[in-house]
């Protein structure tokens, strides 16, 4: 099964320019009272902060999400979104047999959604730990990912 959430982060570049204005329009707002013999009191930076960590939270959540479970092998993939069509600067990957995933755990917050993967590893003890952000997936979308990741976990393992 193939799963990713390309239609719903296309509201994330938009965001992104939208809080950016917000912020160079306020800067200029400031500069401008800075020009008076009026008092500069912290309410009037409260927007920029507040447009600042709105564009953190919109950085951190916005990306994009691809799943393959077709064939032999899992692939987890996040990438950021603003220049993924230019290149992969926000990227993680993770490709590993099926027989390899020891366990999942999937995590919403409600603004904010993910899942860890544990994958067996037999070079050192313990399981190798990735997350990767899932919060612009559809609901369905996460129904169907978690109910493939359990399928996989459930099928008996082959003796090697």
């Amino acid at each position: 099964m193939r799963l990713n959430n390309k239609n719903e982060v296309k509201i994330i570049p938009p965001v992104y320019i939208v809080l950016v204005a917000v912020f160079l329009t306020n800067i200029f707002v400031n500069i401008e009272l800075m020009g008076r013999d009026e008092p500069i009191n912290f309410s009037h930076f409260l927007p920029n902060i507040v447009t600042f960590l709105l564009f953190l939270f919109v950085h951190r959540i916005g990306v994009s999400f691809d799943f393959d479970g077709e064939g032999e092998t899992l692939i987890l993939k996040n990438n950021g979104v603003f220049f993924s069509k230019f290149m992969e600067y926000r990227l993680k990957k993770a490709e590993f047999p099926k027989r390899k995933l020891a366990d999942y755990k999937f995590s919403d917050y409600g603004v904010y959604s993910s899942i860890t993967i544990y994958i067996k590893s037999r070079r050192r003890k313990g399981f190798k730990k990735y997350t990767f952000n899932t919060t612009f997936l559809s609901r369905k979308k996460k129904r169907e990912l978690v109910g493939s990741l359990k399928n996989v976990l459930d099928k008996p393992k082959a003796v090697a």
